[in-house]
């Protein structure tokens, strides 16, 4: 089986996959034969259509667009705003950037959201896409997954990642759910967290343009930021070794990367990570470090 890796950064991070892309098309020595790109996932900057994370990416729609295009691989908009109402359905700036990826040729492109209200709306309007039931619904008791994996309309499912080892109940899944599954791998929020949707619902707010206060997180380790050394003590962690040795042939094949508010120096360790083998990390680095045209920093 190949592992499909959903990566972030559409919008966010397209300078980098600008320089990584042709590295992996013209050395695929370098990565692992078991590895393919699933999709970039992202929202512009000023997406109201947009949660999970406060999307900062400039860069034009129309060159992510050509970009993911021209190497065959999927682009997912990140429209996971929970808390949109009928008046903001009529968003021209939202409406105009499901236009142009609808219909971007190629691969067929996707929609991650979490409101039923814009399901509704995308489905009919723009039925070319296919649609991803996002995270950010925070459903947390296995009997919600599995109801959530029995919608048709959704290609793929992202469970909460506290669900990630649930082994009990995920092996006993049917094969054609299981393919829907798509595990969040490095997630570095705190396992124990109650407040994760009132999180993204504040974020949800924010981009609204609502008033609302700062979320102040609980974790106890909340001043280090994010670090993939502490994603990687997470009791949900997926390392590169869980994936071939366990969830591949457990029949679970989708893995999502998050990583939207972080820098382009970090996504490039998930890229090695995950993706790269040992012996070519050190390669793979330099070639993109050494770019003058990407600032990492």
């Amino acid at each position: 089986m190949k592992a499909y890796f959903h990566l972030p950064g559409l919008f966010e991070f397209l300078e980098l996959y600008r320089l990584f892309l042709p590295l992996y098309r013209e050395h695929r020595e370098y990565f692992y034969d078991f590895c393919e790109i699933g999709s970039v996932y992202g929202a512009p900057a000023g997406c109201l259509w947009d949660g999970g994370r406060a999307g900062f990416g400039e860069d034009r729609p129309e060159e992510a667009a050509a970009l993911m295009r021209e190497y065959g691989i999927s682009a997912r908009l990140t429209l996971s705003n929970s808390l949109l109402r009928e008046e903001h359905l009529s968003d021209k700036k939202c409406n105009a950037l499901c236009a142009l990826f609808e219909k971007s040729g190629g691969v067929q492109n996707g929609v991650i959201l979490s409101s039923d209200l814009l399901l509704a709306y995308l489905r009919e309007r723009w039925p070319g896409f296919y649609f991803v039931s996002s995270t950010t619904k925070v459903l947390t008791a296995f009997s919600q997954l599995e109801a959530e994996l029995g919608r048709e309309e959704f290609r793929f499912v992202v469970p909460d990642f506290r669900l990630n080892k649930a082994f009990d109940r995920l092996d006993a899944l049917p094969v054609q759910q299981k393919r829907k599954l798509e595990f969040l791998c490095n997630e570095c929020c705190w396992f124990a967290c109650p407040d994760r949707k009132r999180c993204y619902e504040t974020v949800s707010r924010r981009n609204l343009g609502e008033a609302c206060g700062e979320q102040v997180c609980a974790s106890p380790e909340a001043h280090r930021g994010y670090r993939f050394s502490d994603a990687m003590r997470n009791p949900a962690f997926i390392g590169i070794e869980d994936i071939r040795k366990v969830y591949l042939p457990k029949g679970f094949s989708h893995f999502k990367i998050e990583g939207r508010s972080l820098g382009s120096a970090m996504i490039l360790e998930f890229l090695l990570y995950y993706m790269t083998k040992p012996e070519y990390q050190l390669r793979v680095r330099e070639e993109i470090y050494l770019d003058s045209s990407l600032d990492l920093f």
